[in-house]
């Protein structure tokens, strides 16, 4: 699904050249159920969740579902957002990493969500992905 399909309130229905939202700015209910693939045309799954941080007001981290049918055996992944671009062509985000590295990244089950504020978990997801914290790229440190 593309965040066109799921754009109830037209945000992106008129869109002629640089008018309205989008892409710089997007609504972000319209993001969830978008499609994740990887510079292979691999389908990597779907974003699930998009988390704030509350702190400072930025997009930590788009939570992607991946494996499983029908939701079951489904793993979850939380990615920076850094890592992830958005594909305004085919309406999808792209994600560099190949499926079958994916398999091993650090995920969890939908029953029992991590603790995303612990540093342990941040280092561990960032070191996979090869991003910086969100909160490094401003030369602040998390709290």
């Amino acid at each position: 699904m593309s965040y066109v399909d799921r754009d109830t309130y037209g945000i992106y229905k008129n869109r002629l050249g640089d008018e309205g939202p989008g892409p710089h700015l997007m609504g972000a209910d319209t993001l969830l159920g978008n499609d994740v693939y990887n510079g292979k045309e691999e389908d990597l799954g779907d974003i699930k969740e998009i988390m704030l941080d509350m702190t400072t007001g930025k997009v930590a981290y788009a939570v992607l579902s991946f494996g499983g049918i029908l939701s079951l055996g489904e793993k979850l992944f939380a990615v920076p957002w850094n890592a992830l671009k958005l594909d305004t062509k085919n309406k999808r985000f792209t994600l560099d990493v190949d499926k079958e590295r994916l398999e091993s990244a650090p995920g969890f089950d939908p029953d029992r969500w991590p603790d995303m504020a612990d540093e342990t978990w941040v280092n561990e997801v960032h070191s996979f992905y090869g991003t910086q914290p969100y909160s490094s790229e401003s030369g602040t440190t998390r709290h």
